[in-house]
């Protein structure tokens, strides 16, 4: 069974850093592609950075671009995300995606990141939360 555990959520105050990270276990390949979104309650989940795992290309929401970076390190099966000069609207549970399929269902759309087609081979973790104070 894949499993997707995410850390390093807490809370920071506005400009600063956090690191998530989000350690793979239960799948002997590599995923086609990883992902980070986050979720406020009332509001749509949203994709804020994509990488593609062989490649190696990364894409960001443009709420982000700038100030998080996707990172991976395939030898510890675990998936970063370096957040800088943090916002108050960054607060949001941060989720841990991965898709193994080759056509990866999320998809970058010139500046938003979007879950399409069959979802049902998506791996979630369990989110970790952040809060940015101002």
């Amino acid at each position: 069974e894949v499993q997707l555990v995410e850390s390093g959520g807490g809370s920071v105050q506005a400009g600063g850093s956090l690191r998530l990270s989000c350690t793979a276990s239960g799948y002997a390949n590599d995923f086609r592609c990883m992902a980070w979104f986050r979720l406020v309650p009332g509001k749509e989940r949203e994709g804020v950075a994509i990488i593609y795992v062989r490649e190696g290309y990364e894409h960001y929401s443009d709420s982000v671009k700038g100030r998080f970076t996707i990172s991976q390190n395939n030898a510890k099966n675990t998936l970063y995300l370096q957040m800088s000069d943090l916002k108050p609207e960054d607060s949001a549970m941060y989720y841990c995606a991965a898709d193994p399929t080759i056509l990866c269902s999320f998809q970058w759309r010139g500046g938003t990141i979007e879950v399409e087609g069959p979802q049902s081979n998506i791996h979630w973790g369990q989110g970790t939360q952040v809060t940015v104070s101002a």
